[in-house]
Formats: structure tokens, sequence, C-alpha cells
């Protein structure tokens, strides 16, 4: 069953130099489908359009033109319905930071017309986590236990589809790994969950996921078989001058793509594997560079976004 149906889904923005709407933000042109009970990550900078797509499919904003349909229904037509079936999280926390995390809870609970304990089941393993601070005013809380709270609070009513506009930014990676984990205990329960991130290890957590630039998916696949679909071998490169040897690899004929990536650069070659460590290396002592350290690596989402970005220019 189709959860969520986007077909040629198109909203566009004023240009913010000269007004003409020549410059392009927004989503142009998106088409994809979620089946019930999948975890579909849009995966993609800031500016690519994740939030813009979500605001429409919550029925927050209306597209240009183009389709989307959430549970068989219409984000224009039947957008009254559609607002009681979904739940919603916002990049920003945007709870009530005076009201403590129970006056919250029953705040929402109270929009939807129910209770906090009609659902408690469904938010029972995220809730034990906050329930010792439930007298705590919200605005009070640490990073992860505001999230867990939103996430508490987007859950109260049972919706069928989640939207998770960039959950885990600026949480720290113990809360953002206890995030993920409920995740996929929420879809063991049938919950369609649609999350965006810009962390693309978040990717690999994902049932499939859609890389997002510009307003354009430029690829979508589950993360294992866009992996394996990178079809050529990495390497990762080091010496004692990293700035420069991003411009010297960058300038040699053999070389295809060279990205900075931590304390490596990320580098495809037209030569062979036999030929590329030794005629590198040599290249590189010749330029000066002490220290060369050159390695086959395995391609991660983030070297398969670069290729599939690369590609489109």
């Amino acid at each position: 069953m189709k959860m969520v149906e986007v077909q040629d889904l198109v909203k566009k923005y004023a240009s913010l130099g000269g007004g003409d709407g020549s410059a392009f933000r927004g989503v142009n042109g998106l088409s994809f489908e979620v089946p019930q009970g999948e975890i579909f990550g849009i995966i993609g900078p800031d500016g690519a359009g994740k939030t813009t797509l979500f605001r429409i499919l919550t029925t927050l904003i209306l597209p240009d033109s183009g389709g989307a349909f959430v549970n068989g229904m219409d984000v224009v037509k039947d957008y009254r319905k559609i607002r009681s079936c979904v739940g919603y999280m916002p990049g920003r926390f945007s709870l009530y930071q005076d009201l403590t995390v129970e006056e919250n809870l029953t705040f929402f609970a109270s929009v939807f017309k129910t209770t906090l304990e009609e659902n408690y089941d469904l938010i029972q393993d995220i809730y034990c986590q906050i329930e010792p601070f439930k007298n705590r005013r919200a605005g009070k809380l640490s990073g992860g236990m505001k999230q867990k709270l939103a996430l508490c609070c987007a859950l109260i009513h049972k919706p069928e589809v989640l939207f998770l506009d960039e959950p885990t930014t600026g949480v720290d990676p113990v809360s953002r790994k206890e995030f993920w984990e409920m995740l996929r205990e929420l879809k063991k329960q049938g919950l369609t969950i649609l999350a965006s991130t810009p962390y693309m290890d978040e990717a690999m957590l994902c049932d499939r996921i859609a890389l997002i630039r510009e307003g354009h998916f430029i690829g979508t696949d589950t993360p294992s078989h866009m992996i394996e679909r990178f079809g050529e071998i990495l390497w990762a490169v080091r010496s004692n001058r990293m700035y420069q040897l991003l411009k010297d690899l960058r300038e040699y004929p053999a070389v295809k793509s060279c990205f900075a990536f931590g304390d490596v650069h990320h580098v495809t070659s037209t030569l062979a594997a036999k030929d590329f460590q030794s005629e590198i290396r040599v290249y590189l002592q010749n330029r000066g560079h002490s220290g060369v350290f050159i390695d086959e690596i395995k391609a991660g989402i983030e070297d398969c976004y670069m290729k599939l970005e690369k590609g489109r220019k």
C-alpha cells in the first residue's frame, strides 16, 4: 500500500537576487512513492528542498503544480483529513517552552481529541526516558530530551505517517543513536516514516533513501544498492600538505574526482589499480609532498552523493 505518493511536484520561490524567479529554490519535479512500514530517508544539504517538501506533504504550504497524496488523500483537497493522520516534527524545536513536559503532551493530545493514557502504548518506550522530568519546563530540557518530547507529541494521536525534518540536527551522537533505535521500533508497529537529514551516516539506517540537490532527486535506492552501484575504485590519499594535496591531485590528468573527507582526500582515477599507487606517489613526491599515504577504501553514501552531483553538472 502506498502511504505517500508524489507526482511531478513543483514549488518555486522568487530569486533572492533580482526577484525574477530565475534562480530556483524549492522542489522541482519530484516524483516518488513510499509504501507502508518503510523508513524513507531524504538526504541532502541545507537549502536542497527537504523542508519545502515536508511542508507540502503535511499541508502547511501549497505546491505550484504536480500532485501529492498521503494515505490516498490529496494534500490540497483533503488537507483536514491528512492533518489528523500524520505526525510532523519540524527541524526547529517548536513546542511550548514555558509549559512542562506533561503539559505539552496533554495539550497536543487534546488538540487531536485524545489523551496521553489512550495512546500510551505507542510512546511508552520513549516517554519513560523523559517521565522523570515531566514537571520540568520544556525550554529547560537538554537537546536530546527536547527531541524525545517532540517525538512523543508528534505520535500522541497515533498517526499513520510520521514526518521528521532533520530531527537530530545539533544533537549529541549518543542521543542520535538512541533516536534512530526508537524509529526502528516504531517501524515494527507498522508506522511509515519519512525523515530528512544532512547527515550521510544516518542514510544507512533507512530502508530506502533519496539524495536531493537543488530541488531534484539525483538518486533513489536502498543504501546498500546505491553503494554497490558506485562502480569505481576509491582511494584515500593523505600527505603533509593537505590543502596543496587537494589542488595537486585535481590537476593530475588521470584523476577523475577528488574531494576532502576529514583527514584524507577521496580520489577516483582512470588509472588501473596496480598503476595508481606508484604513479600518484611519484607525482606527489615530485611536487614536494612527504608522508604520502594511499589506500583503497570502500565508498560511502557521501561518495555516491558527490559522484551523482558531479554527473549532473
